[in-house]
């Protein structure tokens, strides 16, 4: 936030020089990034007055102008600009003034006469980035009078920070209310002058239908304005040195009074209105023509401002192109309400629109100022533009603002702790008085009422911290961190999952984290099947569902380092996602991973290979049999929609699925504009015993035999079920068996594959005998043949 010096100081003037009020400032919280001077060096401009404008007699677009400047008496200034006219007061740069870009003013001939002077633009002066002609002043500007002096430039502009939970600090009150709290100074509040209703009686109503999303709304009319008349320059300058732009007289004073108070503004042309102005939710299909020139489609969640027509406004965000004020405008109706900050923090964000209301509203305003503000407002535009004031409607729901109301109870004992200081009660509460919170003695403690512009407090914790704010955060002293060690015996249901990310490690792959916030059409591309729980405010667009896999996450870190010439990626992350469940949201940890390109890094030693389906279902084996610690787990042939119909297998855990894994669809990739193969897996963590304590066995005395077979089965029958008969035969002699190859083609019969398995024998107590291991072997393919129609291969 932007502010003047001078215009704090107006509010507040404590005893310290500009660099030790931005130190205290800074000290308390609210940084400040900047301290810049409010124009450029120029000296030698004052005042004048334009007595006489005569068309030059060889230009057609100069003008010759006669200009009282006081002492210097009367010059003859040669101006070429468009709003030069008779009486007008302009800043004019006499004879030997310096401007900001280092011109030395000096008598000119133009067109065959002496110019003795130059009047001068908001541009020239560098008062503007850009100006339309020559900067007119104020007509009771003092003739003569040094212009640094009249505009009051020799002053500062002050850059705060202000942190999204000080909303409160959007204002020049705001600031000066703090800067009085922090520097024990008197706050001098602007009252607004109330002005006499001129106008008794009001033809247009007011209702408010949703009074959750606007719980205070108050407005008048004003009359007779004239919209034509020119902004003064002290609060053109205001504006400026805030950062805005003036626009026109109304516009300019719901801007400055946003800048004073804190509180957003609208004024809307009356004859615009037909009828009367409702508050109300918007309905699907509405369209609304904005200011900054946008149509937008309403859904029906919306707050609007409308008449009974049509939509005036998406409340606290922006208004209408409309229902605007111009320069014909006569009759404004001017607004002033309270809408809650998740209200318009949805809408801005949903409509992707973004404004000084919607930035205060989202943070919160005080929801007491409407009235105050409106107050004043009527009364400078009053005082500008002329007109007579209706009566004010108010319309307040008070049960809202009481459920605002927070009381919170704290402790002398809670503070001592958290701030590791003793403050006597007598401090406590002086900084209380200089925050203006309300409170109450009790026994071991205070009752502090927080004002109702504090959105930020809500707990003891926070009254703890404007203590220490005010009490000095370089006054509490340092203390060394002191700590007792002990072993913490890790609960049985616990997981302790340092293991698991060290085996990804040692598998070649990266660890990610990533939000669980994410993009809704990524979402929907990876994980249609599922609900996602969508976000009230999310904090941008591509962050507005909550995840129900990790594949988006790990997706946005692909093609974020694929965009970088990265063609090999294999990463892996641990996380929470949230699945609904009827009412519920379930949270589950799970494990995803994502690998494409090479194998391995590409080297002289090794032939170059692409990752396949199989490199996947390898490396979740290997995870598997780490924190698997029994034999449950099995792989099925299984479908995603995205993932490919034909790489596609489920982990299951007996009957219960517990992951799945498998190549991303052709369709995902080409929306994705991907080109080769991607894998990813996803697994749920709740079933996988990670962080166990390790289990040893005595090393096996007795030697291992192996005996290889091969068979002929049906090229239908997967290999798992082969497996599985092989161990259901061998029981507990089976140490491994494994497959080391398969054919297809010459001398196999079409439908057939031959399938070569190792199979690992060691009896646990004694040496195996060789008749033993083939009257085994001999079962092993008599089964498999009545079983599976398997023979052996000759």
């Amino acid at each position: 936030m932007k502010c003047s010096e001078s215009w704090l100081r107006e509010w507040v003037n404590p005893t310290l020089t500009r660099d030790e009020l931005c130190a205290v400032l800074t000290m308390a919280g609210l940084e400040v990034e900047g301290v810049m001077p409010v124009a450029k060096d120029f000296s030698g401009i004052v005042v004048g007055h334009i007595l006489k404008v005569i068309k030059h007699p060889e230009a057609d677009r100069l003008y010759v102008c006669e200009v009282d400047v006081g002492e210097a008496g009367i010059l003859k200034i040669v101006c070429g600009a468009d709003n030069v006219r008779e009486g007008m007061k302009v800043p004019v740069a006499v004879m030997n003034a310096t401007l900001p870009n280092n011109t030395v003013i000096s008598s000119t001939n133009i067109k065959g006469i002496i110019s003795h002077g130059m009047l001068c633009s908001a541009t020239e002066l560098g008062l503007a980035e850009e100006s339309q002609g020559l900067l007119a002043l104020s007509q009771d500007a003092p003739i003569g009078q040094d212009l640094n002096s009249y505009l009051k430039l020799d002053d500062y502009v002050i850059d705060i920070s202000i942190t999204p939970n000080r909303g409160d600090c959007l204002s020049v009150r705001g600031m000066a209310r703090e800067i009085s709290a922090l520097t024990q100074s008197p706050l001098l509040e602007v009252e607004p002058i109330l002005q006499k209703e001129s106008i008794h009686h009001v033809t247009h109503t007011v209702s408010v239908e949703d009074k959750a999303g606007c719980p205070v709304y108050v407005g008048c009319v004003i009359r007779n304005v004239n919209a034509d008349t020119v902004t003064p320059v002290w609060l053109k300058e205001r504006l400026r040195r805030s950062g805005i732009r003036s626009i026109s007289p109304i516009v300019d004073v719901t801007n400055y009074v946003m800048l004073e108070l804190g509180q957003p503004m609208h004024a809307f042309d009356l004859d615009a209105i037909n009828q009367g102005i409702v508050v109300r939710k918007s309905k699907e299909g509405e369209k609304i023509a904005l200011l900054d020139g946008s149509v937008k489609q309403l859904d029906a969640e919306t707050l609007i401002i409308a008449d009974e027509k049509n939509p005036l406004a998406i409340a606290g965000v922006m208004g209408g192109i409309d229902s605007s004020v111009t320069l014909l405008t006569k009759d404004i109706f001017l607004e002033s309400a309270f809408f809650t900050p998740q209200v318009v923090a949805r809408q801005r964000q949903y409509y992707g629109i973004t404004s000084e209301s919607a930035y205060r509203f989202e943070r919160g305003v005080d929801p007491t100022m409407q009235r105050k503000a409106l107050e004043r407002a009527t009364q400078l535009i009053i005082e500008m533009t002329g007109g007579e004031a209706s009566p004010v409607i108010e319309i307040k729901d008070q049960d809202y603002l009481t459920i605002l109301s927070r009381a919170i109870s704290l402790t002398q004992d809670k503070i001592t702790r958290v701030l590791g200081v003793m403050l006597t009660e007598e401090k406590v509460e002086k900084i209380f008085q200089a925050l203006r919170f309300p409170f109450k003695k009790q026994n071991a403690g205070w009752i502090v009422n927080v004002p109702l512009y504090r959105f930020d407090i809500t707990l003891p914790e926070d009254l703890v911290e404007e203590i220490a704010r005010l009490y000095g955060y370089d006054k509490i002293p340092m203390h060394a961190l002191k700590a007792e060690l002990q072993v913490v015996h890790v609960h049985g249901e616990a997981k302790d999952l340092r293991a698991l990310r060290q085996l990804l490690s040692d598998l070649s792959y990266h660890e990610v984290i990533s939000y669980s916030f994410i993009d809704k059409q990524r979402q929907v591309l990876l994980d249609p099947q599922a609900n996602p729980c969508e976000l009230m405010n999310p904090i941008t667009a591509d962050m507005a569902v909550m995840r129900t896999n990790l594949w988006p996450g790990l997706m946005n870190t692909f093609l974020y380092n694929k965009d970088r010439q990265q063609h090999r990626v294999r990463i892996f992350e641990i996380g929470t996602c949230f699945v609904k469940q009827d009412k519920a949201l379930l949270q589950q940890t799970k494990l995803g991973g994502l690998i494409t390109g090479l194998v391995d890094p590409e080297q002289w030693g090794t032939s170059v290979r692409e990752t396949d389906f199989y490199d996947v279902k390898g490396d979740i084996e290997g995870i598997l049999k780490r924190f698997m610690l029994n034999n449950l787990v099995t792989f099925k042939s299984d479908s995603h929609p995205a993932l490919h119909p034909g790489q596609t297998a489920g982990i299951y855990h007996g009957e219960k699925k517990i992951g799945i894994f498998g190549a991303l669809h052709p369709l995902v990739l080409q929306a994705l504009d991907i080109s080769g193969a991607v894998f990813v897996f996803e697994m749920d963590l709740a079933f996988m015993e990670v962080g166990e304590g390790g289990r040893f066995q005595e090393v096996a005395k007795f030697p291992e035999i192996r005996r290889d077979i091969a068979i002929l089965v049906n090229q239908a029958i997967p290999a798992r079920d082969i497996q599985d008969t092989i161990k259901l035969v061998a029981g507990n002699w089976l140490k491994d068996i494994f497959i080391f190859d398969v054919y297809q083609g010459k001398g196999i019969l079409p439908g057939l594959k031959s399938i070569a398995l190792a199979l690992v024998l060691q009896h646990p107590t004694r040496t195996l005998v060789d008749s033993e291991v083939a009257a085994l072997i001999e079962r092993v393919i008599s089964t498999l043949r009545m079983k599976l129609g398997a023979e052996l291969r000759r």
